[in-house]
C-alpha cells in the first residue's frame, strides 16, 4: 500500500499543541464538574444521567456525519473551523438558564458540533506527522496538560466560590479552541487511485467487528466514572480541590502511558495489551465503588487510568491504523470515537443514572466493573492478534 502524497509543510507544533491544549482543558472542566452544576440546578440524578448521556449520546452520530464530509471534501480544517465556531454559539444558550429541556436542547446542539471536532483534528496532525510520527506524543501531551490545569484549577475556583460560574469558564475555553484552529494551515494530500477501498468492506473484517464490540463495552463501563465519580467521592466528604487532583491523578498516569507505549507495542503483543487493560478496568471499578472511602484505594484506582484510558486507547489507534486506508482514516476515526465514545459512553451515562437512583453509587461502580469484565472475556476469546506491524501513533 503506497503512503498518501503530502505537499511537505514543517509541523507547526505550537498551533498543533494549542489546539489540543485548549480542547482537552475544556473536557477537564466538563467531565468533573458539569454534574455539579446540574445538581445546582436542581436536577435529579436521573435527570443527571439523562443530560450527560446527550452529551456522550452525540458522539454516535456527529463524528460520523462530519468524517465523511471531511474525507469527501477533502477540506477538513474548514470543518474543524465550523464546528468550533458552532459549538460556541450553540453553547450560548446555557445563558438563558433553561428548564430540563431546553438545556437538553443547547447541550445536543453544541456538542454535535463540538464532537466532531476531534476526530478530524487527529486525521489533520497524523497527516502532518507523515514524516515524523515519535512527535506525535509530545503533541498529544498538551492536551493532557490542559485536562490537567482545568480538572485541578477549577476544583479549586469553585472550592473558594461557586460552580455558577462553569457556564462562563466553558464558554471562553470554546472560543479559544475556534481561535487556535484559526492559526493552523490546512494540508493538501493526493491520495493513489489504487487506495480507493471501500469503507464498508475495511469495516466488516471479523477482526474489528470484535475490537468495536469491546471498545463499546469498555466506554460503557466508564459511564458511571464519567458522571458521577465528582458526586460519589463528594458523598465521602472529599473537598472540591481534592477531587480536581483525583481526576488530574488519571491524567497523569494517562501522560505517563502514552510516553512509553511505543516500548510496550515492541514487547508485548496487542492483544495481550488490549486484554490487561480491561482486567485493570474491572479490578478499578470495584476498588472505587468498594474502598471509595479509602484515600489510598481511591489514589491506586485513579493510577489504573493510564491502563484503562491510556493503554487501551493506544492499543485502539494502533488497531484502526491496520484496517482502515489512509482514504477513509476520517471515517475510520470517527467510527470509533461514535462507538466507543459516543454509544458506549452514552448508554453508560443514561444506565448508571438509573442504577444510582436505585441501588446506590458503590453498587453502580461493581456494574461497571462488570461490563469491563464482559468485554475482558470477548477480547480474550475472540479477538485476534493483528497480522501487520505499523509504527504507533497513538491518539
Amino acid at each position: 500500500m503506497n503512503p498518501p502524497v503530502l505537499q511537505h509543510e514543517a509541523v507547526p507544533y505550537w498551533r498543533l499543541s494549542a489546539f489540543y491544549f485548549f480542547y482537552f482543558a475544556l473536557l477537564g472542566a466538563l467531565l468533573p464538574y458539569w454534574s455539579l452544576y446540574l445538581q445546582s440546578r436542581e436536577f435529579n440524578l436521573v435527570e443527571i444521567g439523562k443530560l450527560m448521556a446527550i452529551l456522550l449520546g452525540t458522539k454516535i452520530v456527529a463524528p460520523n456525519i462530519w468524517g465523511w464530509v471531511a474525507d469527501k471534501t477533502a477540506r477538513r480544517l474548514t470543518v474543524i473551523r465550523c464546528g468550533a465556531i458552532l459549538t460556541v454559539i450553540c453553547f450560548s444558550g446555557v445563558f438563558l438558564e433553561p428548564g430540563f429541556w431546553g438545556l437538553a436542547t443547547v447541550m445536543v446542539a453544541f456538542s454535535f458540533f463540538w464532537n466532531a471536532i476531534l476526530p478530524q483534528f487527529e486525521v489533520l496532525t497524523l497527516n502532518y506527522l507523515q514524516h515524523s510520527p515519535e512527535k506525535y506524543s509530545g503533541i498529544r501531551l498538551w492536551g493532557s496538560i490542559g485536562f490537567i490545569v482545568t480538572s485541578v484549577g477549577f476544583g479549586w475556583a469553585i472550592e473558594v466560590s461557586t460552580v455558577d460560574y462553569l457556564p462562563l469558564m466553558l464558554w471562553l475555553n470554546m472560543l479559544l479552541i475556534w481561535l487556535s484552529s484559526l492559526s493552523i494551515k490546512d494540508l493538501n494530500i493526493e491520495h493513489p487511485a489504487e487506495l480507493e477501498h471501500s469503507f464498508i468492506k475495511q469495516l466488516m473484517q471479523p477482526n474489528i467487528v470484535i475490537f468495536f464490540v469491546v471498545c463499546f463495552l469498555m466506554q460503557l463501563s466508564h459511564g458511571p466514572y464519567y458522571v458521577f465519580f465528582t458526586l460519589f467521592l463528594s458523598e465521602f466528604e472529599y473537598s472540591k480541590f481534592a477531587i480536581g487532583w483525583l481526576w488530574a491523578l488519571g491524567v497523569i498516569a494517562e501522560v505517563g502511558m502514552f510516553m512509553i507505549m511505543h516500548r510496550l507495542l515492541k514487547g508485548f503483543q496487542v492483544k495481550f495489551l488490549c486484554v490487561i487493560s480491561l482486567f485493570l478496568a474491572s479490578l478499578r471499578w470495584v476498588m472505587t465503588g468498594y474502598f471509595a472511602d479509602t484515600l489510598l484505594a481511591v489514589l491506586m484506582a485513579q493510577v489504573l487510568h493510564g491502563a484503562t484510558f491510556g493503554v487501551f486507547h493506544a492499543v485502539s489507534v494502533h488497531m484502526i491504523q491496520q484496517y482502515f486506508s489512509p482514504k477513509t482514516a476520517g471515517q475510520g476515526q470517527a467510527l470509533y470515537s461514535a462507538i466507543s465514545f459516543g454509544a458506549g459512553g452514552a448508554i453508560g451515562a443514561y444506565l448508571s443514572g438509573y442504577m444510582w437512583d436505585i441501588w446506590g453509587g458503590a453498587a453502580t461502580f461493581y456494574m461497571a466493573g462488570f461490563f469491563a469484565f464482559l468485554a475482558l472475556i470477548l477480547g480474550w476469546i475472540f479477538l485476534v492478534e493483528p497480522q501487520r506491524k505499523v509504527a504507533l501513533q497513538t491518539t
